[in-house]
């Protein structure tokens, strides 16, 4: 098993993020969006997302659902810059709220918000059971969570085979950026057990695809 090598939790270098929203998100994201709606987002008044990057999952969302307002945060500027410049040519900025916030202690309110959501961020976090602890206090009781991420290889030949399949067309910066959010991810043993010690054992471990697994659970 590949030991767990972080990255770097911010993305606030310009660059690095203008790579990041030029590579296509777009299976991904779509599929992000059909789990939530599956797991009763049509039924929240308000969401929380967390690490929302360039925007690309509210902006989809509002697409989808006339509900929840989407409260959606993330502690590197240059992404809600990008996120920013994404909602208003949607025209949704009286259905997306954008603010500057760190994941792992969030100035939101216990128990506020019918769901909490978030893709691909956990891999970033240093101590992803702050992120964890966090979604399960602003999380209502019975709210809905879908907390997404990339698992880890198991082997350093697994992950270029990852890479090699999953960045065809990528530039090197892309392809270095994918490859060190594969090592940076946890495993799902390790999603479990983190879980079950931040309140949120009674939500599901879901292995979605061959880079991608959920941590779940459906609105009551």
């Amino acid at each position: 098993m590949l030991d767990r090598i972080l990255e770097p939790e911010v993305m606030d270098d310009a660059a690095e993020a203008a790579a990041y929203d030029a590579m296509d998100h777009a299976e991904a994201n779509t599929a992000f969006v059909d789990r939530l709606v599956e797991l009763g987002i049509g039924r929240c008044a308000t969401a929380l997302d967390l690490g929302t990057g360039p925007g690309d999952i509210p902006v989809l969302l509002c697409g989808q659902t006339d509900t929840p307002h989407i409260t959606a945060v993330d502690l590197a500027q240059s992404m809600l810059d990008l996120a920013g410049t994404r909602v208003r040519e949607a025209q949704l900025s009286d259905r997306i709220t954008l603010a500057k916030m760190d994941v792992k202690a969030l100035d939101l309110p216990h128990a506020s918000f019918d769901a909490v959501f978030s893709n691909t961020i956990l891999h970033h976090i240093p101590e992803p059971e702050a992120m964890l602890r966090e979604a399960a206090r602003v999380l209502r009781p019975g709210g809905l969570l879908l907390i997404r991420d990339l698992y880890r290889p198991t082997s350093t030949e697994q992950l270029g085979q990852l890479v090699d399949q999953h960045t065809s067309g990528c530039d090197d910066e892309q392809r270095r950026l994918f490859a060190e959010s594969l090592h940076a991810a946890l495993t799902a043993d390790e999603l479990r057990a983190l879980a079950d010690t931040c309140g949120l054992e009674d939500a599901e471990v879901v292995v979605d695809t061959d880079r991608h697994m959920s941590l779940q659970r459906s609105i009551d």
